[in-house]
């Protein structure tokens, strides 16, 4: 079994507002709802349970947000699935498309300045983390018809959205403007809500890795060290579950993503760069995915990597791309580069279900998940309490699964990637 750690050495944990601290779990716990996984599925499916009066036992292996969930691009994207996959009923289609904004007002309601429980509790809790811009855009090379064809349909699908021609870095794009979206700082998110989540009276375990989950009327969770007896039991780990649970092990594909941070540039330059303080990424299948800090910094990622092995160099690996994309950065210096997994689906649309009936779960996120993750949250809080209207419309999505794990998923869905790279450069 592996160690816990600390978080990596990320702009994001170098920056973060503060550093949690809370103890492993030493011997027995009870309590209404153990949820394992301190990202923002599981911290987002612990508030909407506490703030109802469950008592919750919040269970992770290393540090509140030591994942993707305080680790990725800091990108909050309306994308909760790809709607035209999920036409299995008419009532599917209504969901995921409210489902796009709602993921938003999920978290403009915890990053604004009141109105909601948690900010009641605490006026510092989650206001830490505000969103930077509400401006996002994508775009696509003239070059290419579909993903041009793609940037059209998600403008026409939203009021919220409109293309337009861009000159300088984008002289050959097209690109889609989306104000509904915008970017912020995840990990400080993360840690707010944990802040919030100990408010309301709910325990928080770190360094506590779950080694077995055991199922039934009386659901118990095993850690090296303790166990917790609950009457439902979350599981949140995406990417990181790794085999505390076998049902669920390579239902997701652990693929790599990357980001390096460039020194505090100057305004005049941080202006030029992205004239409106936008986040934005492009419509290849190997994109990259971009914005500025707070302290104005180019955040810079990409090389989604399907193999599952990391880079030897992370910032020699995507400073070309970066360069390529802004010839002003060519000597800036890069002060951080981080990476991580995110948990792949088949299909690209997130699962949800559970197991003998008081063990629910959702992950697999694709690579879009600091919105999608908090609905998917919110929809577990609702069903266990029992409201299930979403979570039931979820689960009957029929999803794929590779088989063989990494010996086998990894490579082929590498293969597979490579093949479409392929068509896009040919």
């Amino acid at each position: 079994m592996q160690q816990p750690q600390e978080h990596p050495r990320s702009y994001y944990a170098a920056s973060a507002n503060w550093r949690t601290d809370y103890a492993p779990l030493r011997g027995e716990h009870r309590c209404d709802v153990a949820v394992v996984g301190a990202g923002f599925t599981g911290l987002s499916a612990a508030l909407g349970l506490a703030e109802r009066g469950y008592d919750v036992a919040l269970l992770e292996a290393n540090r509140v947000g030591w994942g993707a969930s305080g680790r990725n691009g800091g990108q909050l994207i309306d994308g909760f699935v790809d709607v035209d996959k999920m036409r299995n009923g008419s009532v599917v289609t209504p969901l995921a498309w409210s489902g796009k904004w709602a993921s938003n007002a999920a978290i403009s309601s915890l990053t604004a300045s009141g109105g909601t429980t948690l900010i009641a509790i605490s006026s510092s809790a989650i206001s830490i983390s505000p969103l930077k811009t509400r401006k996002w855009i994508i775009f696509a090379p003239r070059s290419n018809a579909s993903a041009r064809s793609t940037i059209r349909m998600k403008c026409c699908s939203s009021s919220r959205m409109h293309c337009r021609a861009t000159s300088g870095r984008s002289a050959t794009s097209v690109v889609c403007i989306n104000r509904g979206n915008g970017h912020l700082h995840p990990l400080n998110l993360c840690l707010g809500e944990a802040r919030a989540l100990e408010q309301l009276g709910a325990s928080i375990f770190e360094q506590t890795p779950v080694t077995r989950v055991h199922h039934g009327t009386n659901p118990r969770v095993e850690t090296p060290d303790g166990i917790v007896h609950a009457k439902s039991v979350v599981l949140a780990g995406n990417a990181y579950l790794g085999r505390a649970e076998r049902r669920l092990f390579g239902a997701v594909i652990p693929s790599g993503s990357y980001v390096i941070a460039t020194e505090p540039l100057s305004a005049e330059l941080a202006s030029e760069l992205l004239p409106e303080d936008m986040a934005a990424c492009d419509q290849r299948v190997g994109l990259d995915y971009f914005r500025l800090s707070a302290d104005k910094r180019m955040l810079f990622g990409g090389l989604c990597n399907y193999s599952g092995r990391d880079p030897r160099d992370i910032t020699a690996t995507l400073r070309p791309n970066m360069v390529r994309a802004f010839p002003q950065l060519a000597d800036a210096k890069i002060d951080f580069e981080w990476g991580g997994y995110i948990a792949i689906s088949i299909n690209r649309i997130p699962q949800f279900g559970r197991i003998e009936g008081n063990t629910w779960y959702a992950q697999g996120y694709s690579g879009h998940g600091l919105a999608p993750s908090h609905m998917a949250g919110t929809v577990l809080a609702d069903a266990i309490a029992g409201t299930t209207e979403r979570f039931d419309v979820f689960e009957r999505i029929r999803h794929l699964r590779l088989p063989g794990g990494k010996w086998f998923a990894n490579p082929a869905l590498a293969l597979g990637m490579m093949y479409y790279r392929l068509k896009e450069i040919l």
